[in-house]
């Protein structure tokens, strides 16, 4: 039985991938702050509620004791940010972000690694966005994998940062399969429902790397589209 950790579950791409998981027969916890959504949405998947916030030492640590295994980790909790011109933006604002959506994957993954690496087939996929992408945002005309250029210097930075931790951690941790996953524009509270894929058809990426195996790829930026220019 595999194992399986999501962090922001109880709603969107989280939960979606949770459901799925649990259907492909995965043991899946679902990490959530707040209790009442987090016991609510683990009741309605058949699935484990973990409280857990990312942003708080104490409580990834207060998580960590209640698992005794741990097969897959899924950096999925992350905050958009304020969408501000550059002139606007301060670095608290630029902090907040990061404590979720840098800060909180490395938590996680100092924390949970000892369990991961007692795992035939550990396996973490870091929720990213193609917003992340230095190349695109660059060359936003350019590549047709990744959406059009959006003023989002905070998410965008966060995401960045993120692939590059993951391939930091990728080429570090050989044993391990660490990936970064661009899930598309999705309609979900994350961005007022604006997106224009469903939330099945966002998940659909997470999904099939969270359930890699050993000769699965690592190091690697993906979307259901193929690969992700850095």
């Amino acid at each position: 039985m595999t194992t399986t950790l999501i962090t922001g579950a109880n709603r969107g791409l989280g939960y979606e991938t949770a459901r799925r998981l649990v259907e492909a027969g995965h043991t899946v916890y679902v990490g959530a702050r707040d209790p009442q959504r987090g016991k609510q949405a683990a009741d309605e998947l058949g699935a484990h509620y973990l409280p857990l916030d990312v942003t708080s030492d104490e409580s990834v640590d207060a998580a960590a004791e209640q698992l005794t295994e741990l097969d897959v980790l899924i950096n999925n909790a992350g905050i958009p940010g304020p969408f501000k011109e550059a002139r606007d933006l301060t670095a608290d604002e630029f902090h907040q972000v990061f404590d979720l959506n840098v800060y909180g994957p490395v938590r996680m993954i100092h924390r949970f690694l000892p369990l991961l690496e007692r795992s035939a087939d550990p396996v973490i996929v870091n929720v990213s966005s193609g917003l992340g992408s230095i190349a695109a945002a660059v060359q936003a005309d350019a590549i047709d994998t990744v959406p059009v250029w959006v003023p989002a210097p905070a998410y965008g930075a966060s995401k960045a940062a993120l692939n590059m931790l993951t391939v930091q951690y990728a080429k570090q941790l050989p044993n391990l399969r660490i990936n970064t996953v661009d899930p598309g524009y999705t309609a979900t509270d994350f961005n007022g429902r604006t997106g224009y894929q469903t939330v099945e058809e966002g998940a659909e990426i997470i999904v099939r790397l969270a359930m890699i195996d050993k000769d699965g790829p690592t190091a690697e930026y993906l979307s259901l589209h193929g690969t992700i220019p850095w």
